[in-house]
C-alpha cells in the first residue's frame, strides 16, 4: 500500500497531459465553468487517469479495500475534502450539460517538505524532486479533457482558468509536471507560455508509459 501523504504529493503528477487528436473535431462551446462536488467524482477519476495515462488507476489497485475497484478508490479519494486531489481543488468545464474536463489547481508550500528517497517508492522520487523545483507556485495537478471533446480550445481554456486562479491567490508562478511521452501537450504549454525547466528520468516500476522523462514547466505570471 502506497503512504498516503506521499501519494496525495505524487500520485497524479503526470495527470496534466492534454493529448489531441490527428483530425480535429467541429469546435463546441464549453457552457460554463463550475466547482465540483462529491457527486463529481466519477468524472474526476475518469479524467485523472485519462491525463495520468493509467498511472492512477495503477496506484490505486493496491489501495482498493474489500471488494473496491480501482476506480472505486479514485472516487472515494476525490469525494474527501483534504488531499492535493479533491472536489475542492477541482473546476469542471461542462458543455450542453455534460462534464467534458477537469483542472485540479493548488497553491504549492513556500518551503517543500524534506522527504528521504529511500523511505518512498522509487516510482514517487523524480517527482517529488521536481515538484522541490517550483516552490510557492500555483500548481497545476490535473488537466484533462475528454477525448471526443479535444481540439476545441478547452485545455487552453482552462489553463486561462488556472493562470486566473494563480493570480487570485497573489502568485507569481504557474507550474506543472508531464511526460516527454505526451508531445502534444508539451507543445500545447509552450505555446500558452510555460518553460521547459528541468527533467527527470521516469522510474515506472509495473506503470507502463511510453514516456522517458518527467518535465517540469513552469510560467511567470
Amino acid at each position: 500500500m502506497i503512504a498516503e501523504p506521499v501519494l496525495e504529493r505524487a500520485a497524479h503528477k503526470g495527470a496534466a497531459h492534454p493529448s489531441h487528436p490527428r483530425h480535429p473535431r467541429h469546435p463546441q462551446p464549453v457552457t460554463s465553468f463550475v466547482r465540483a462536488t462529491k457527486s463529481d467524482a466519477d468524472a474526476m477519476a475518469q479524467l485523472i487517469n485519462i491525463a495520468g495515462e493509467g498511472l492512477p488507476v495503477y496506484l490505486w489497485q493496491d489501495m482498493a479495500e474489500g471488494s473496491e475497484t480501482a476506480f472505486d478508490v479514485g472516487r472515494r479519494r476525490a469525494q474527501r475534502d483534504e488531499g492535493g486531489f479533491s472536489y475542492r481543488n477541482t473546476t469542471l468545464a461542462v458543455c450542453h450539460g455534460e462534464t467534458v474536463a477537469a483542472l485540479v489547481d493548488y497553491a504549492q508550500p513556500d518551503q517543500p517538505e524534506p522527504f528521504d528517497p529511500a523511505d518512498i517508492p522509487a516510482i514517487f522520487v523524480p517527482i517529488l524532486e521536481l515538484e522541490s523545483l517550483a516552490p510557492g507556485s500555483w500548481y497545476i495537478n490535473v488537466l484533462a479533457v475528454f477525448p471526443a471533446h479535444r481540439d476545441q480550445g478547452i485545455g487552453s481554456a482552462l489553463l486561462a482558468r488556472a493562470e486566473a486562479n494563480a493570480r487570485h491567490a497573489g502568485k507569481k508562478t504557474v507550474s506543472l509536471i508531464a511526460s516527454d511521452g505526451n508531445p502534444d501537450a508539451i507543445r500545447l504549454y509552450q505555446r500558452q507560455g510555460f518553460v521547459a525547466c528541468a527533467q527527470r528520468p521516469m522510474v515506472k516500476e509495473g506503470w507502463e508509459n511510453r514516456g522517458q522523462n518527467w518535465v517540469l514547466l513552469i510560467k511567470e505570471i
